[in-house]
């Protein structure tokens, strides 16, 4: 990765949650715990899950930064999501918890050299180093993706209703 395309990604990764908040202020309060599928996640759980995603990647994030040849944990998001209760958790909090997160996590990248990015650490779900740059790529496309989800979600909502 360029150094350009880095801060690109860096950007994209800051711009998350205004992404994401802009398009919850669309979503219909009667759609937020429709589920397409049993097994698909509702609006309400997507929130809650990105969430717990964003503590996690934050945690990830530093210690590729300060403990590189490190373990990182996985973790079972559907597990995470059934066990956890997500229908259950406050969506507002959750909301609070992604938008600060990002934004310390956000901040904080931008003042790291790029040597940084060069770190990895051990992650049980990759075979190979999992690498900052490769925390960067999965993470800048995190919220965007769950974004489309949202969208899908609604408009499956709005042909059923």
């Amino acid at each position: 990765m360029t150094p350009e395309e880095r801060i690109q990604k860096i950007e994209r990764y800051g711009d998350g949650f205004e992404l994401l908040a802009t398009t919850l202020a669309e979503c219909p309060d009667e759609a937020l715990k429709f589920k397409p599928t049993p097994t698909e996640w509702s609006i309400h759980e997507i929130i809650i899950h990105i969430a717990d995603s964003e503590s996690n990647a934050a945690l990830r994030a530093r210690m590729l930064a300060a403990e590189p040849s490190g373990t990182i944990m996985g973790y079972d998001q559907d597990i995470w999501a059934n066990e956890l209760g997500y229908h259950d958790q406050n969506a507002e909090y959750a909301l609070q918890i992604t938008k600060y997160t990002r934004l310390a996590t956000y901040k904080w990248l931008k003042t790291l050299p790029s040597e940084i990015f060069t770190h990895a650490v051990k992650h049980p779900e990759y075979d190979q180093p999992y690498t900052f740059e490769m925390w960067l790529n999965i993470y800048s496309e995190h919220i965007p993706e769950h974004i489309q989800q949202i969208e899908n979600n609604i408009k499956i909502w709005r042909k059923e209703k």
